[in-house]
Parts: structure tokens; sequence; C-alpha cells
């Protein structure tokens, strides 16, 4: 028998390319890392790994759906045409990445599975499944919420924060409505209408931590501006609790729970305690808060969280300035065991050496 890992990635946060079709430059791409990835794929399929059984896991927010426009327009009523559209236009942005998944997926014995987080919700129709099949040459296995195997417990992670939680028995909405269109948790709807106003002026404004820090930095040097969107903010939550729209029904009592709640950087740590109480489960995996983690709650009781691919900015003095963490999981089965429990490591890839690259301006 072959010796297999499983490879845990999540928020890629794949936009439409660097650079945009009039060759200016895309202010709204997260993700400058396809060389990396492709190397990272190649890492684990040739050498002492070009025998193995290799699963890749995309663990959510992989496609950033709610960051590209559609004409012109970012939108909250999203058919699913619509995301067809968007699935292409992010392929045609990210040539090697997606070709370094379709030579992994060629490999015999290489699978991918794909967990839906909520800036990719647009995977949960069936034509955008069928296209990222065409595009990468496999039938990848789908997963709404949760990926569970072997005593391991997958998910993205949004569906245990308020802003972003999904309903599970309405993922689209249709009553009264001339065709189906996504069933948006209140987060998005948020980051849409609200934060994606500020992004334009200030793209990495949801990528610098702590948040509190940054709102004081904000109120010393962009006081007018910073106080003119509080005000904005306070606003738009009212609007949204006393709203009456059949594409958008959010009650008081949701609007304050995301208040409760609400946090750039969420900790999800004890969500995965929580996990974890199910006896059937011994390691729990979360994406979703885009900061890396790890914790052994108890014998044989682990939390990994696999943070992102993409730039983030720290205003903590231990950690001032860009970090850029590649971070994901790798699985191993022992061999000496009949039933193996699969151990999980918490690994960074750095890439291969390279001389020089092009910098990341935008």
């Amino acid at each position: 028998m072959k010796k297999k890992i499983k490879l845990v990635v999540s928020d890629l946060h794949l936009g439409v390319g660097r650079t945009l079709e009039n060759g200016q430059l895309n202010d709204m791409e997260e993700f400058y890392f396809d060389e990396k990835f492709a190397e990272f794929l190649h890492y684990y399929t040739t050498g002492k790994y070009a025998e193995h059984e290799i699963e890749l896991v995309l663990n959510g927010d992989i496609l950033n759906f709610l960051q590209v426009d559609f004409r012109g327009h970012y939108l909250t009523v999203i058919t699913e045409p619509i995301c067809v559209d968007i699935l292409k236009r992010i392929v045609a942005g990210h040539p090697v990445l997606f070709k370094s998944l379709r030579d992994f997926a060629a490999k015999p014995g290489n699978t991918i599975t794909y967990v839906v987080g909520n800036h990719d919700q647009a995977m949960l129709w069936a034509s955008t499944r069928a296209l990222f099949n065409e595009i990468v040459g496999t039938t990848v296995r789908f997963k709404n919420i949760i990926y569970f195997f072997d005593g391991v417990h997958i998910e993205h992670g949004h569906m245990h924060e308020a802003a972003n939680r999904l309903d599970p028995r309405k993922f689209f909405l249709k009553k009264n409505l001339p065709e189906p269109i996504l069933n948006l948790p209140f987060g998005s709807h948020f980051f849409v209408e609200f934060v994606l106003k500020i992004k334009q002026t200030y793209p990495h404004v949801d990528k610098i931590r702590p948040f509190n820090r940054m709102i004081r930095w904000a109120l010393a040097n962009e006081f007018i501006f910073t106080v003119v969107n509080l005000f904005n903010l306070l606003f738009y939550f009212l609007k949204s609790a006393l709203g009456n729209d059949p594409r958008r029904m959010f009650p008081f009592s949701r609007i304050m729970r995301v208040l409760l709640e609400s946090a750039v950087f969420p900790d999800l740590s004890e969500s995965a305690r929580r996990v974890l109480q199910d006896e059937r489960v011994h390691t729990v995996v979360f994406g979703h808060s885009h900061v890396y983690q790890y914790r052994q709650f108890a014998e044989n009781m682990e939390y990994f969280n696999t943070g992102t691919w993409t730039d983030l900015t720290s205003l903590d003095i231990a950690s001032l300035g860009k970090i850029t963490k590649l971070i994901y999981v790798l699985f191993e089965y022992p061999e000496e065991t009949e039933a193996p429990r699969p151990r999980g490591r918490l690994k960074e890839w750095h890439g291969y050496h390279r001389i020089e690259e092009d910098v990341a301006l935008a």
C-alpha cells in the first residue's frame, strides 16, 4: 500500500489577478503567491513524496467571490450565472496556480477536497462546481460545511461566528425572486456594502491587527475620515436591523449577536474545544481567522488554524510590520499500526530559493 498524506490550506482569497485587463495594477487582489503555491504542490508530488497518495484539502475562502466586481459593480444579489462568470475571471487571473492544481490532480492517487467558506459561498452552486472540476481536470470532493475523516474534523470556521454563519437549511433564496440567489450571511453584506467602500481608499484596512490599535491610529492620523465612517457604521447596523428586504432579512437579535461577537480576527479556539468534546474527534482544523494557531487541549486533543496565504500588517510592538506566513497543516499516517491515527503538524511554506521576483505593489 502507498503511503498517504493530507495537506490542508485555507484563505488564499484569489481575486482576478495582480494585473487588470487594461494593464493597471489590481488594488483588490490579495494573493501574490501563485509560483510559491505551484512549488508547494510540486514539492509534495516529487522526491520522497513521489510515490505517496496525496489529498489536498482546500479549506474555504480559496476564491474571493465577494471582492470581485461583476460588470463594474460589487454585488450582494448573486445568481448562479454571475458566480460562473466571476470564477472564469479568477481562473484567468491565476494561470500558474490553476495549472499546478491540474498537474497535481493528474497524478494517479492524488485527490482534491474543497470545503466551502464564507468568501467562496458561490461554490455551493452546481455550475461553479462543474466548472471547477473541468478546470482542474478531476472530480473534486466538495463539502458544504464539514469534512470528517479518521477522527479529524475540518471546516472553514465561519459557522462559529454570528456575522458569517450560513443557514445550512437555506443556502439559496428563491421566494418572490425571479431566480435563486445566494443566501449571504450578514457579514458578507457588511463586507460588500461597507468594508469594500473603505478598501477602495485603503485596500489593506481589513488586514491590520489588532483592530483596536488600528482604530486608535486612524483617529490620530485620519480623524475626520474615521469619525465619519464610525457614524456610517452605526447607521448601517440600524438600517440592517430595521430593513425589510426579502433578499436580506436579519432580525434585531441577530444584529445584536453580531455586535457582541464582532472581531476582525476571531479566536476560534473555544469553538474547537467544543467540537473536541465529541469523542469521535481528536483533531480540529479551522481557517477563517487569518491567525495561525496550535493548541493542545488534552492528551490526543489538538487544534490547528491554518492562518492565511495573504499579507497581514501587525501594529503589535512584538511583530510590528508586514507579516507573510504561508501556513498549512500536514497530516501523515504512521505505518506501524493497523488503524493509524493521522498526525498533524503546523508548517510554513518558504518556497524554493529565488534570486529575484516581482515586488507586490498593489
